[in-house]
C-alpha cells in the first residue's frame, strides 16, 4: 500500500511540475466554456434587414417601427426597386428583405387580408428560419393588436407552453454539452500521454520490474487526474451559474457524483488510447482529433441524435458523452432523481469497468 501511495505522489509531482500540463488541464477549460458559451447560440439580435414598401402609408409604416424597434431586427435600408432586392443579398448587406404589397392598407382594410413578403438569405437555413419565425411572431402581435376591439367568431387560439426553458435560452442547451465536450476531451487527452509519457523518457522499465501489479499502475495514473477534473468540474458549473445563469433544478450531490463518474469514465478511456500509443505526439491525436469529431457530432449535443440515419444512431450508443449530456439536462433543467436516469448511470458504469479492465489487460500484454 505504501508503495502505492507512493505511485499516486509521484504522478502528483510530475503533473505540478509540468506547466504546459498544468495550462491544459486548468486555463483551456475556463477559456473554452467562456468562448463556447458566448458564441454558440441559435438565438438572433439585431440582423441587418431591408425594407421595400410599395404601399407607404401609416399601417406599413406602424408594422416598420414595430419590427425596427425589436431587439431582433436593424432596419438597414430601405429602397423602392423590387430589382434592388437580389443586389443586396449579393452583397451580403442583409439577410432578410421585407416586400409590402402595392395596396397592403387597401387589401387589408377591404378584403381584411393582405401579403408582406419575407425573403431571406437562406445559405444558412437555421437563421433563415428563425427570422422567418420572429417576423411572423412580430406581425401577429401587431394584428392582435389592430383585432383587439373586433370581436371575430369561432377564433382558434393556440397557447404555447414552453416547459423546462420557457425563454428558449439557447446557453440552457449549450451548456451541458460544453461542460461534456470539455471534461471528455480535456480528462482523455491528459491520462492519454500519461503512460507514453514513461515510455519516452525512459521510465517504463522501472514501471516494469516495480512489485507493483498492473491494476495498481493503471489506477494510480488515474487517481490525481480524478481529484484536477473535479476541479475543474467545479470551475466549469460555477462559471455556468454565475456568468450564464444556467439553473440547476435538481441535486447538486447527484449532479456531482455523476460528473465524477463521467470523469472516471473518460480518463478510463484516455488511459487505454495511452496503453495503445506508442508516443505522447500519436497519443495526444487519437485523444483531440479522434474523439472531437464524435463528442461533437454523434453525442446529441448539436445535432438531434433522432434525425441522424440509423447506423449512426446505432454508433451514437457507444459515445460515452452522449449519456452524460442527457444525465445533465435532466438534472440541471428538468430537476429528475437518480430513478430516471439509472439506466444512463448503468451505461456510463459499464463503459468505466470495460475501458479499466481492456487498459489492463493491454498493460499485461506489455509486462509479457
Amino acid at each position: 500500500m505504501k508503495r502505492f501511495i507512493g505511485f499516486v505522489k509521484k504522478e502528483f509531482y510530475h503533473i505540478f511540475r509540468d506547466r504546459r500540463s498544468l495550462f491544459i488541464l486548468f486555463g483551456m477549460p475556463i477559456a473554452q466554456i467562456l468562448l463556447f458559451g458566448f458564441t454558440i447560440t441559435n438565438e438572433i439580435n439585431n440582423v441587418d434587414i431591408a425594407i421595400l414598401d410599395n404601399s407607404k402609408n401609416s399601417t406599413t409604416e406602424a408594422i416598420i417601427n414595430k419590427i425596427g424597434a425589436s431587439k431582433y431586427f436593424s432596419i438597414k435600408q430601405v429602397f423602392t426597386r423590387e430589382a434592388d432586392i437580389a443586389s443586396v443579398f449579393e452583397k451580403g448587406h442583409v439577410k432578410a428583405v421585407l416586400n409590402f404589397d402595392k395596396d397592403f392598407s387597401k387589401k387589408l382594410i377591404k378584403d381584411h387580408k393582405a401579403t408582406i413578403q419575407i425573403i431571406t438569405d437562406a445559405t444558412d437555413p437555421n437563421t433563415a428560419n428563425t427570422i422567418t419565425n420572429y417576423v411572423n411572431a412580430i406581425l401577429q402581435q401587431y394584428q392582435k393588436e389592430l383585432n383587439k376591439d373586433i370581436n371575430v367568431a369561432y377564433q382558434i387560439i393556440p397557447q404555447t407552453r414552453m416547459v423546462y426553458n420557457p425563454e428558449l435560452k439557447s446557453v440552457y442547451m449549450f451548456v451541458p454539452g460544453v461542460m461534456t465536450i470539455i471534461l471528455m476531451l480535456v480528462s482523455a487527452m491528459m491520462t492519454s500521454i500519461s503512460i507514453t509519457r514513461e515510455k519516452e523518457l525512459g521510465t517504463m522499465e522501472i514501471l516494469l520490474v516495480s512489485p507493483l501489479k498492473p491494476f495498481q499502475v493503471v489506477i494510480g495514473k488515474v487517481i490525481p487526474y480524478i481529484f484536477l477534473s473535479i476541479i475543474n468540474a467545479i470551475v466549469i458549473v460555477m462559471l455556468s451559474i454565475f456568468i450564464f445563469n444556467m439553473p440547476i433544478q435538481g441535486s447538486l450531490l447527484l449532479l456531482g457524483l455523476e460528473s465524477v463518474l463521467f470523469i472516471i469514465t473518460s480518463l478510463a478511456l484516455g488511459i487505454l488510447i495511452s496503453t495503445i500509443s506508442a508516443t505522447q505526439q500519436t497519443a495526444m491525436m487519437i485523444s483531440l482529433m479522434g474523439l472531437m469529431l464524435p463528442v461533437i457530432l454523434l453525442s446529441g449535443f448539436i445535432f438531434p441524435i433522432s434525425s441522424m440515419p440509423m447506423p449512426l444512431q446505432i454508433i451514437s450508443h457507444i459515445i460515452p458523452a452522449k449519456w452524460f449530456i442527457i444525465i445533465l439536462k435532466a438534472i440541471m433543467l428538468k430537476g429528475v432523481g437518480l430513478e430516471f436516469i439509472w439506466k444512463e448511470t448503468l451505461i456510463l458504469l459499464g463503459m468505466t469497468v470495460f475501458f479499466m479492465a481492456l487498459s489492463v489487460k493491454k498493460y499485461k500484454i506489455r509486462l509479457e
